[in-house]
């Protein structure tokens, strides 16, 4: 499976569908829709509602997060917004606020 990556400079405001990891280090505006994975990387900046299969944040991320499998906030990830996923993963040091359904 391919992963494209936004790099560090990258701004896109906008929507995003695919079917392919994506690696976000810049910043996203608007609305991601995947049938794979999405990371958001230390740099990475996201605004937006994400639709996805997993979702690992280790940057920062303002928006509803619906995953079908798993999300997984790092140490240095910082979210505001819901979550939406069957398993959901917040490490020691991540900042959280938003509410949390784990239902199937």
């Amino acid at each position: 499976m391919a992963n494209t990556v936004i790099g560090n400079t990258i701004v896109i405001d906008g929507e995003i569908t695919g079917d392919e990891d994506l690696t976000i280090r810049g910043t996203v505006k608007g609305k991601i829709s995947l049938s794979a994975s999405l990371f958001v990387e230390n740099s990475g900046v996201v605004e937006a509602d994400i639709e996805t299969k997993h979702v690992e944040v280790s940057g920062n991320v303002t928006g509803n997060i619906t995953a079908n499998e798993k999300v997984e906030l790092k140490t240095d990830g910082r979210m505001v917004g819901d979550i939406k996923a069957p398993r959901i993963l917040i490490a020691d040091g991540a900042v959280f606020k938003g509410n949390v359904d784990m239902e199937r």
